[in-house]
């Protein structure tokens, strides 16, 4: 655990320094964005989010004007970690729940350096573990350790419920990261509510596995959520079309959703470094334009 904690610090670390090194100013909270109290109104400029409007203030006939927000003193920050089977592929020590683990690991150790509260919930097709949010890094600490020695009760994937469960028990705007590998149907509407409530990140995590299985003839492949065995053709065309089609149909749905909705996301494949891949989403949030609450 010792080891963990050291190369989970040293990530920290280096995102913590490539963002404050690139930003002008003073420094900019790698979870910029969320815990937004109003402060003032200024007239509108094109591109302004036009749910930042005030009304009463534009209903004077002055020109239109929108509010502006600033940051409070502390936020809090919610990992939601999906703990299913279907996170159990990948190369050893580099499956998709071995990196889901490490990411929030490492930003948990960057919201408590932030004065955050941090809180997890893990999630298959029922609530795993949760943790309410605290601050400190003896917290951090006990997040982290939790997180990694966890084995999940359930399988099985329900995305729907899980979101539904934090919609209910987050009452207060918060920061969710949203980590998972999507499998799963019917949560649109409750992710939705999510984004709109509160400040969304999604970590959409893949394995090539999922769209590029190696050409080995007739094998058997192995169901972890459902425990059932299936005999695939993995030299077939047809299925190796149908395995791209739905990789990509699932990923671009998601990209689109989130590009609509004005969540951020991120897409990452687990055999990439993600340390650059984090930094470039935490810069984007930075430089994106206050969302309205």
């Amino acid at each position: 655990m010792q080891e963990l904690l050291n190369k989970l610090r040293r990530y920290e670390i280096e995102i913590r320094k490539a963002i404050t090194s690139q930003m002008q100013g003073n420094f900019h909270s790698i979870f910029k964005g969320s815990g937004l109290e109003f402060d003032d109104v200024r007239a509108y400029q094109y591109g302004d989010d036009t749910r930042t409007i005030d009304w009463n203030v534009t209903a004077k006939g002055h020109g239109t004007f929108v509010k502006t927000f600033k940051e409070e003193k502390e936020q809090t920050v919610f990992f939601i970690l999906d703990l299913s089977a279907s996170q159990e592929i990948g190369a050893r020590g580099k499956q998709k729940i071995d990196v889901a683990k490490e990411i929030c690991g490492v930003l948990t150790l960057s919201a408590v350096k932030e004065s955050s509260q941090v809180g997890l919930i893990g999630f298959t097709d029922q609530p795993e573990l949760s943790i309410k949010p605290l601050k400190g890094k003896k917290h951090a600490y006990q997040i982290i350790t939790n997180l990694f020695n966890y084995q999940a009760i359930s399988k099985r994937t329900n995305l729907n419920k899980a979101i539904a469960f934090v919609l209910n028990l987050v009452k207060r705007r918060s920061v969710m990261v949203l980590i998972s590998d999507f499998i799963d149907d019917n949560y649109w509407k409750n992710l939705k509510a999510l984004s709109k409530k509160h400040d969304l990140v999604i970590i959409h995590l893949f394995d090539n596995r999922e769209s590029n299985l190696p050409r080995l003839g007739i094998i058997p492949l192995y169901d972890k959520e459902t425990g059932k065995t299936h005999w695939i053709n993995t030299s077939s065309s047809s299925f190796r079309k149908k395995l791209v089609d739905t990789f990509d149909s699932n990923q671009n749905e998601l990209r689109q959703f989130c590009k609509k909705h004005q969540v951020n996301y991120l897409s990452l494949n687990t055999q990439e470094n993600y340390v650059p891949m984090l930094i470039k989403l935490f810069k984007l949030r930075n430089k994106t334009k206050v969302k309205g609450v």
